[in-house]
C-alpha cells in the first residue's frame, strides 16, 4: 500500500502540490491517500462499543486480547462516553482499563458496578512534556507506564482533540526502538486547512515505527452536525512489530 500511495501521489503532481481538502472540482481529499489494509489483522475485526460516535474497531478482541490473564488498556479522552470501555470489560476477564481525561471526573455511566474494580480513572492530560505539578497534571505515555508499573499496553484508545499529532510524535521520541503497545484506536482531527505535506510526514513517521492501519471510519456525526467537510476520522492501527 505504501508503494501504491507513492505512485498515486506522483500521478497527481506530487505531495508539494496537493491540498488536504480541496474544492473547485478536485476529486481527492486527505483520507484518500491513507487507506487501511485489513489483512494486517490476522484475527476477526469486531466493533467494540456503541454504533456511531464512541465505538471502535478492534483486531482480535476475542482471540488476541480476551484470552490474556492480564491485559492492559489505556484510554485517553473519555468525554463522558464509555461504551467502548464497558464492552471491553464485558468481553474480557483479565483486562483492566486506565482512563485519563482532565475534562471529566470519571468514566461514563456505561461502566456497570460489577466491572468498576477493573477501571482506574485519573484527571490527567496526555502531553509530550511531563509536568505532574501542572494543572491539570501532565504526563507522557512513558511516565504513566512507569507510574503504573507497566512495560506493555495491549491497546491504546486516543481521542484528544487534535493533540494527537504532538503526542504521537513524542511516543516515537520516548520509544525510538519499539512502541510498547499492540493496537492504537485513534481519532484524527485534521482541519480544512491542514498542510498535506506536513500530515504525510507525520503519518510516514508512524509507519516507520511499525504502525499500520487496518480499519477506517469517517466521523459523519461531525459532518452532519456542523455541516462541514469530513476532517475527523477514526483509524485503527496494529503495531506489526509487536502486536502481542
Amino acid at each position: 500500500m505504501l508503494e501504491e500511495r507513492e505512485e498515486f501521489l506522483g500521478r497527481l503532481g506530487g505531495k508539494d502540490k496537493l491540498q488536504s481538502f480541496p474544492g473547485g472540482g478536485n476529486f481527492y481529499s486527505l483520507w484518500d491517500f491513507f487507506i487501511p489494509e485489513p489483512s494486517f489483522c490476522q484475527h476477526r475485526i469486531s466493533r467494540v462499543g456503541t454504533l456511531g460516535d464512541g465505538g471502535k474497531w478492534v483486531c482480535g478482541i476475542q482471540t488476541l486480547i480476551a484470552p490474556r490473564q492480564k491485559c492492559v488498556i489505556y484510554s485517553f479522552g473519555l468525554n463522558g462516553e464509555s461504551s467502548f470501555e464497558a464492552d471491553v470489560l464485558e468481553k474480557t476477564k483479565g483486562c483492566e482499563i486506565w482512563g485519563y481525561d482532565f475534562s471529566v471526573k470519571s468514566f461514563g455511566p456505561q461502566i456497570p458496578p460489577h466491572h468498576a474494580a477493573r477501571t482506574h480513572f485519573f484527571p490527567y492530560k496526555l502531553t509530550s512534556n511531563q509536568d505532574p505539578t501542572a494543572t491539570p497534571p501532565e504526563w507522557t505515555l512513558g511516565g504513566l507506564m512507569r507510574k503504573n508499573g507497566h512495560k506493555w499496553v495491549d491497546l491504546i484508545k486516543m481521542d484528544i482533540e487534535g493533540s494527537e499529532f504532538s503526542v504521537l510524535t513524542s511516543f516515537l521520541e520516548e520509544f525510538p526502538n519499539d512502541l510498547p503497545f499492540g493496537q492504537l484506536q485513534l481519532e484524527i482531527h485534521a482541519s480544512a486547512d491542514s498542510d498535506f505535506k506536513q500530515f504525510l510526514g507525520w503519518w510516514e513517521s508512524l509507519e516507520k515505527a511499525g504502525l499500520r492501519p487496518f480499519w477506517v471510519e469517517p466521523n459523519l456525526v461531525y459532518v452532519n452536525w456542523f455541516e462541514r467537510k469530513a476532517t475527523l476520522t477514526e483509524y485503527a492501527f496494529l503495531n506489526i512489530r509487536r502486536s502481542a
